[in-house]
């Protein structure tokens, strides 16, 4: 089975959350953007730092999305300071922290890039054209490249990780969804 096989359950639960829903809706307001904005270069700053220190990105020029995601941050004049970093993206951050300590587990980090960076390449395509700003984290001058050069990588034996990826997405997503409903009242 493909990793595409192995994850569609996952993709498809991430896919259902409230949170993607509003994301797609074209309804999200540029405070809530803002702060999944937050969580993501948290979470991109991490995993590419991590990735670059295992050389998992020498040869994808262009993949970076944290200095786009700090781009598009600024774009909407939101501060970084005074955000909070969700318990859900905390402990994410803290995961992959534990793959990049142990170099046995360096390969792993290339699920959670094709979860997470794959994600941009395809489905960001539609978040872009809904969300505040001018989406630059979405916007890729290789896509076609980055996409075979990433698939060249993946083996199957990342299904679990990439799963794994799924679920933290999954809770950072829930938590979104629950700072949306208290910025709503």
């Amino acid at each position: 089975m493909s990793l595409k096989e192995l994850t569609k359950e996952k993709h498809q639960d991430a896919e259902r959350t409230e949170f993607a829903k509003l994301l797609l809706s074209g309804k999200i307001s540029k405070e809530m953007y803002g702060l999944y904005l937050a969580q993501m270069l948290e979470v991109y700053g991490k995993l590419e730092y991590y990735c670059v220190k295992a050389e998992l990105l020498k040869d994808l020029p262009g993949l970076g999305r944290a200095l786009y995601i700090f781009e598009d941050l600024k774009e909407l004049d939101i501060p970084l300071t005074g955000i909070k970093i969700l318990e859900a993206t905390s402990a994410y951050s803290e995961y992959l922290a534990t793959l990049a300590e142990d170099e046995t587990k360096h390969h792993l980090l290339m699920a959670h890039l094709y979860v997470r960076h794959m994600g941009d390449l395809y489905g960001g395509q539609m978040i872009a054209k809904k969300v505040p700003g001018s989406g630059k984290f979405y916007q890729f001058r290789n896509k076609e490249e980055l996409i075979g050069k990433i698939r060249a990588k993946l083996t199957d034996d990342l299904g679990d990780e990439a799963n794994i990826a799924f679920d933290h997405a999954i809770a950072i997503m829930k938590e979104l969804n629950e700072s949306s409903l208290e910025h709503a009242d």
